[in-house]
């Protein structure tokens, strides 16, 4: 878990690029987490104001507006309301990746890299809320990141945060140090830090 990474980050990753879990229903699982391909979730010709309507419904599950988002930018209409809604830390470690993921609607996703997962669909409260905080946390960075996604798992003992909008995500990456170095990123991975203590925490907690 991320606890390592604080202890003693420095490891190199042996991740494969496209493949940074042994499991490939864990590899899918990750890709999920990004909610970037709408693939065929809306059908072939879709009603673009039903799209648009879903883009912008605060009441729509986070992963499901960034979906339609991203379908919207790829047919020529912009979202009507573009949100941050999301973010994903990887974290590479020896052999594989820790991966959490936070939504604004509360919903939390974690990755272990033992292969152990955990899903928290808006409960406890306290997961829900520290989730959205993170995602607050992220708003401010979203302008600095990287608006290119990298075609590999991070690597060399780098970890990446990825920060979901409906304009698009983007990305800070960097190895520990530049990241608590970096004004807008530190508080995106101390409130993960803050996450992932209520996700990994004993259940007689």
């Amino acid at each position: 878990m991320f606890k390592k990474l604080f202890a003693a980050l420095g490891v190199g990753s042996r991740t494969r690029a496209d493949a940074p879990y042994a499991k490939d229903e864990l590899n899918v699982v990750h890709r999920m987490l990004f909610a970037d391909d709408a693939g065929q979730l809306f059908g072939d010709a879709p009603d673009v104001r039903v799209v648009q309507a879903m883009a912008q419904d605060a009441t729509e599950e986070s992963r499901v507006r960034l979906l339609a988002a991203q379908w919207l930018r790829a047919h020529g209409h912009a979202p009507a309301a573009p949100q941050v809604l999301g973010v994903v830390i990887e974290v590479p470690l020896e052999h594989s990746m820790d991966t959490l993921a936070a939504y604004a609607d509360g919903r939390v996703r974690y990755i272990g890299q033992d292969g152990g997962t955990a899903v928290f669909e808006g409960a406890p409260e306290d997961v829900a809320q520290q989730a959205k905080t993170l995602v607050a946390a992220a708003v401010a960075a979203y302008g600095a990141a990287n608006p290119h996604k990298p075609a590999h798992a991070p690597h060399n003992g780098r970890m990446r945060l990825t920060i979901l909008a409906q304009e698009g995500n983007r990305v800070l990456e960097g190895s520990l140090h530049s990241i608590m170095q970096d004004a807008l990123a530190k508080p995106v991975l101390e409130q993960g830090r803050s996450l992932l203590q209520l996700v990994v925490r004993p259940a007689s907690a």
